[in-house]
């Protein structure tokens, strides 16, 4: 069965850079068609796509992130993380990392949760001074 459990600092303050970790169980992260990806839901709103990094290395990272945030792996210790630079309080939100198969990771809203299979629980990060 596979798992995954998000780790990160809880509370960080503006301009600093938030470091995310996924640990994941039960399936190694270079196997196959598997695709991992960070998520995240601000307060009263909907899932946000953030960044992908497939079985074999590649990643994407969302448009809008993309000069703020980057997506890499620790294939020893079966991990992937996310880096966000220079958060501001828009960034307080629920943080998941998500597992899916094939080519399609991008998602949006309610969608996310019917195209990612395996999720971790989430760990809420907030921006604050």
């Amino acid at each position: 069965q596979m798992q995954l459990q998000e780790s990160g600092p809880g509370l960080i303050k503006p301009s600093q850079t938030l470091s995310l970790t996924c640990t994941v169980s039960g399936v190694n992260i270079t196997t196959s068609d598997y695709a991992w990806s960070w998520l995240r839901q601000p307060p009263g709103m909907g899932l946000q796509w953030m960044a992908v990094i497939f079985y074999d290395g590649t990643t994407h990272v969302g448009s809008h992130l993309k000069s703020r945030a980057s997506i890499s792996r620790d294939t020893s210790k079966n991990q992937f993380s996310l880096q966000l630079d220079s958060v501001t309080p828009d960034d307080t939100a629920v943080y998941y990392c998500a597992e899916t198969t094939g080519t399609n990771y991008y998602c949006s809203g309610p969608r996310c949760r019917g195209l990612y299979d395996y999720w971790g629980q989430g760990t809420q990060v907030t921006v604050s001074s």
